[in-house]
């Protein structure tokens, strides 16, 4: 019997050892649930080099083809390079598109990441494999770009007024384990209502594949570009006197602030739903009458968010180079919403009920804002789980600039305009997602088709990881020692501007984090254990 145990340990200690030594004992590898492929590789992955970054990568990805999957083709005709950049770290950072025949699979983006040795240190973000053993990528194609734009605007079931022209784009698509070519078509309005719909029509069949909406692009307006930088006060929405910045020209003040970026203006939607409305004056630069409050608040709030954003970590507006901000309010009549729409903030006055004036929340004001910086960085599709982290960036950053104000911080998000004949209540809370019917953990997420696969509801748990890795304590068993906020948004800040890619996972999303931790504070150290285990008690492996 003894003999029969012994003999069954060392088969399981053989096929064991076969299975690790398929990767260097220094990777340490994140698989991707959906394609099979590495979503996350961390370690030392290639040995010092004086070569560029570049070719660092591509040569670890061509010695490493039964990983990535992409065939026998050279990596360079497999993948594309975005952009590189490099960090205050030394990091050289690379982000790749996958294309297949030189058509981009949509989603599949991917970041690199090479130290000042030329070592490549990380790689996010899975591929999509075996492209050349689909048989819908053999097919010709039998629709063109409009024929694709027709069936998208067939299905929208309404004739809108479009901000730009609608476009299509071919590119890879996979969905239900099938690679297919598709077209990628845009239907951007905001009237009747404001709409960003993405459609994947097949190339070949002119069948919608999938839909989903979100919000792009407004129309620019001449401001005056001469005058005098001057500093006024106004009330806000809650009823507190703030100061603004102020552009005096031609006997006028405008709402335009010249001193941070290119620029930060706010604009009147005098409750129409056409963008960007009229830059937004005034006679003595004293804004008091309970008309200015929603202007007052939406210029002073989203000059915090620049502020915060720049000091803490440099960025230069939400694309990193200076970005005019621009801001609507007054938006539509009782418009209980805001939103980013690709290039400005849009802020309804809510009906009284639901919502008062939104830009009196300085936390949804950097929510909208953060929205921005993550279509500049890692652009995370906003659907499923990568929705749900694009979500819960905007929540973190938006009460972290809550904290950074000091404006009666709390961890709730929306509080200050949500409800306003219901006390202490609010959109979501981080500290407890569940107070608004939200999950706290992944074996309770929503898997259904509602809001784009539960992007609003789903966030709530990446939310209470991020909270505990603030400020600690035990949660399913699970006990988390809290390395403080500005630690943890740090932690984030870089994980979302050089780790996650545009499908990004929640289980990538926790291997991303944990090596933006232990670039910032050293492998194994007190946060980066914080982050893993906050990680393990929302229940992501």
């Amino acid at each position: 019997m003894k003999r029969k145990i012994l003999l069954a340990l060392t088969l399981v200690f053989l096929l064991l050892s076969t299975s690790i030594s398929l990767s260097s004992p220094q990777e340490k590898i994140t698989w991707s649930k959906l394609h099979g492929t590495p979503e996350f590789i961390s370690g030392q992955l290639t040995q010092p080099s004086t070569e560029k970054a570049e070719g660092v990568v591509f040569k670890y990805l061509n010695k490493n083809k039964e990983k990535f999957k992409f065939g026998e083709s050279d990596s360079k005709q497999s993948f594309q390079v975005i952009s590189i950049e490099k960090d205050k770290l030394g990091y050289t950072f690379l982000r790749l598109q996958q294309v297949y025949k030189g058509i981009p699979v949509f989603g599949s983006t991917q970041t690199a990441h090479v130290n000042q040795d030329g070592v490549l240190t990380s790689i996010s973000g899975a591929a999509v494999p075996n492209l050349d053993k689909h048989d819908k990528l053999k097919l010709d194609k039998k629709i063109n770009k409009n024929d694709a734009i027709k069936n998208a605007q067939a299905d929208l079931g309404f004739e809108p007024e479009y901000e730009k022209n609608p476009k299509a784009d071919l590119v890879v698509y996979y969905h239900d384990d099938e690679a297919r070519y598709a077209y990628l078509v845009n239907l951007n309005f905001l009237y009747p209502e404001p709409g960003n719909w993405n459609y994947f029509i097949d190339a070949v069949t002119g069948d919608i594949i999938n839909k989903y909406n979100s919000i792009n692009y407004g129309k620019p307006v001449p401001i005056p570009t001469t005058g005098e930088d001057k500093i006024g006060i106004g009330t806000g929405v809650l009823g507190d006197t703030k100061n603004k910045n102020t552009l005096l020209s031609s006997s006028l003040y405008y709402l335009v602030d010249r001193t941070r970026g290119n620029g930060i203006q706010t604009f009147n939607g005098n409750n129409k739903t056409r963008l960007p409305g009229t830059i937004w004056t005034d006679y003595d630069n004293v804004l008091n009458d309970t008309y200015d409050h929603a202007a007052v608040d939406a210029q002073h709030y989203a000059g915090i968010t620049y502020d915060f954003y720049f000091n803490k970590f440099g960025r230069n507006s939400f694309n990193d180079n200076g970005a005019v901000i621009k801001s609507t309010v007054h938006y539509g009549s009782n418009y209980n919403n805001a939103f980013w729409n690709g290039i400005q903030l849009v802020f309804g006055d809510g009906d009284g009920n639901v919502l008062i004036e939104v830009s009196g929340a300085i936390d949804v004001v950097a929510h909208e804002l953060t929205h921005a910086v993550t279509t500049y960085t890692a652009d995370l599709i906003y659907q499923n789980e990568s929705g749900a982290l694009n979500e819960s960036m905007s929540d973190i950053f938006g009460t972290a600039v809550e904290f950074y104000a000091n404006n009666n911080p709390d961890w709730l998000i929306g509080e200050d305009v949500y409800t306003p004949a219901i006390a202490g209540d609010a959109f979501r809370s981080m500290e407890d997602p569940t107070l608004y019917g939200d999950p706290d953990h992944y074996d309770d997420r929503y898997i259904g088709t509602q809001d784009n696969g539960g992007v609003h509801w789903n966030c709530g748990i990446i939310n209470k990881a991020a909270y505990l890795i603030s400020e600690g304590g035990t949660h399913y068993n699970v006990t988390v020692n809290g390395i403080g906020i500005d630690k943890m948004t740090e932690i984030f800040y870089r994980a979302l501007t050089q780790h996650y890619t545009e499908s990004c996972t929640f289980s990538q999303a926790k291997a991303a984090t944990i090596q933006a931790a232990n670039e910032l504070y050293g492998t194994g150290s007190t946060e980066a254990q914080a982050v893993a285990d906050a990680f393990t008690a929302v229940g992501i492996q």
